[in-house]
């Protein structure tokens, strides 16, 4: 059987334009077993798709939507269309996938049973744009090897994603790492090639958009822990301590002692310039990209603590969560 044949892709989009046509003519070439789950899309995105070979999936937006729902719904419509499918490619539809990824992605699984999920690199398309996309470009860049996660763009073993019931459909953010976790509580393993996987469009020109994107990894963050935290994943625990304690319980002591007396509130607040040199130093160049992180990574757990605070005023409602868009 050919690798076109063994593998399915979903895509899902909003409103992509042009970026969703770079995805598509990415794919056409190598299978034409997709799906696009279009989330409400007011431009010409579905006939675009449906001209490019994908089969449609509209989501009834009346439901809440999140970016796990659409995956999902998009991954049972392949299957039904394609039931002989090994292997599924979830792809974001802002992102070009690499030629030479879904060849090299599936050889590595044909040769490592016991791994469920393998990505590669993703890359901004125009990380020197803004600052932003330039912070998307460094995130992306994560260790080759075994991982705890993957993201959005994976190649996933069609038997694994089964087993663990695909992704959790009512989380907003963090969908991919919460599967990874029961992935690997089943015994399954996750995996970054060094290949090159996809570029990916951001799109991210201002700081509100960057405020709101870290503000739902905060989120995330506390819901990973809320459901994983026990010993021994842990999961996102430290991340999660870190947004409080840098965007709140920090502010929190300087501002009482500011009261007792401002030089002593004021030393108290040095400690965040300090952190951003210590950040910045763990990086053996000490390039302009290493300072830039770590300014960003310290200013971010303002916003991930806002993050944490929406999570649990959404359960202590009772309500589901609806979705942080940044863009």
């Amino acid at each position: 059987m050919s690798i076109s044949s063994r593998i399915g892709v979903v895509i899902i989009g909003r409103n992509e334009g042009e970026r969703l046509v770079r995805c598509l003519k990415s794919l056409v070439q190598h299978t034409n077993q997709m799906v696009y789950v279009d989330s409400g899309s007011t431009d010409n995105s579905i006939s675009v798709a449906t001209e490019l070979g994908a089969d449609i999936v509209a989501l009834d937006m009346s439901q809440p939507f999140t970016a796990a729902r659409a995956r999902n719904e998009g991954y049972t419509r392949l299957k039904k269309l394609f039931p002989h499918i090994e292997f599924v490619q979830f792809v974001d539809g802002d992102c070009e996938v690499n030629s030479q990824w879904l060849e090299s992605a599936t050889n590595f699984l044909d040769s490592q049973p016991q791994v469920a999920a393998v990505c590669g690199r993703r890359r901004e398309r125009f990380p020197d744009k803004t600052v932003y996309n330039k912070l998307c470009d460094i995130e992306w860049d994560t260790p080759i090897g075994e991982a705890k996660a993957c993201g959005g763009d994976v190649l996933m073993r069609v038997v694994a994603f089964e087993s663990v019931h695909g992704f959790r459909a009512d989380l907003i953010a963090g969908e991919e790492p919460e599967l990874c976790v029961r992935l690997r509580t089943a015994g399954w393993k996750i995996w970054r090639l060094e290949q090159e996987m996809t570029l990916h469009d951001a799109a991210m020109t201002t700081f509100g958009q960057w405020w709101k994107r870290t503000m739902r990894a905060g989120h995330a963050f506390a819901e990973g822990a809320y459901l994983h935290g026990a010993p021994p994943e842990r999961h996102w625990v430290q991340e999660s301590n870190r947004a409080w304690i840098w965007g709140l319980v920090i502010p929190v002591i300087a501002l009482v002692l500011g009261l007792i007396s401002v030089k002593w509130g004021l030393f108290c607040l040095f400690i965040y310039p300090i952190q951003v040199i210590r950040l910045a130093f763990q990086n053996s160049k000490l390039e302009k990209e290493a300072w830039l992180r770590a300014f960003f990574l310290v200013l971010g757990k303002f916003p991930e603590m806002v993050g944490q605070v929406k999570f649990f005023q959404r359960v202590g409602s009772g309500k589901q969560g609806r979705l942080i868009e940044y863009k």
